[in-house]
């Protein structure tokens, strides 16, 4: 840095007139570059870039430089570092697949892919929003319990029945009519 400051050169100067060690740093995988699909070529270029998910998540329409193939890349928010706590104390960190398959068995065909999908992300921002490092797995079933609900009933009444471990029929009947009543 003493060396820019002698020179009176600017960083964007300094950039411009080392380019090749940027980019000698960028083929050594100090830099994440995302590769084509097609071809393996590692120099692609952004086209268009749009949120979708209400902001969260990003679509990137890409190009590749060598075969000038087009692809999309998603960007989302991934919840790192969340301890989700059992029923019997037990602290297991948190994974999205395990969350999205118990919803699958929920909903068996009733909602489509894209629904599924939207739904585990509605669950995961509201999880994501409480901002704590450590959640009870009760918790993350009465959210997820709460969005089920909102989309199809069914599938409500199957996740409720695994996650509040009906005994009995009668239990089953008792929380249909709640369902009916509300």
């Amino acid at each position: 840095m003493k060396r820019l400051a002698k020179n009176k050169t600017s960083w964007w100067q300094w950039l411009r007139m080392n380019r090749h060690v940027v980019l000698f740093f960028i083929k050594k995988n100090y830099f994440y570059l995302m590769k084509c699909p097609y071809c393996n070529f590692e120099d692609t270029r952004v086209i268009d870039s749009r949120e979708i998910n209400e902001g969260r998540t990003i679509r990137r329409r890409r190009e590749c430089s060598s075969c000038e193939a087009r692809f999309s890349t998603y960007e989302q928010v991934e919840i790192l570092n969340l301890l989700v706590i059992k029923k019997n104390g037990r602290k297991e960190e948190y994974k999205k697949e395990k969350l999205e398959e118990a919803i699958r068995i929920a909903t068996n065909k009733r909602l489509s892919e894209d629904d599924l999908l939207q739904l585990v992300t509605d669950i995961e921002a509201e999880i994501h929003a409480e901002g704590k490092c450590e959640i009870n797995s009760k918790d993350i079933g009465e959210i997820a319990l709460k969005r089920i609900k909102q989309k199809d009933e069914v599938s409500y009444l199957r996740f409720a029945s695994v996650f509040k471990s009906f005994g009995s029929g009668k239990r089953f009947v008792k929380e249909l009519n709640k369902l009916e009543n509300d």
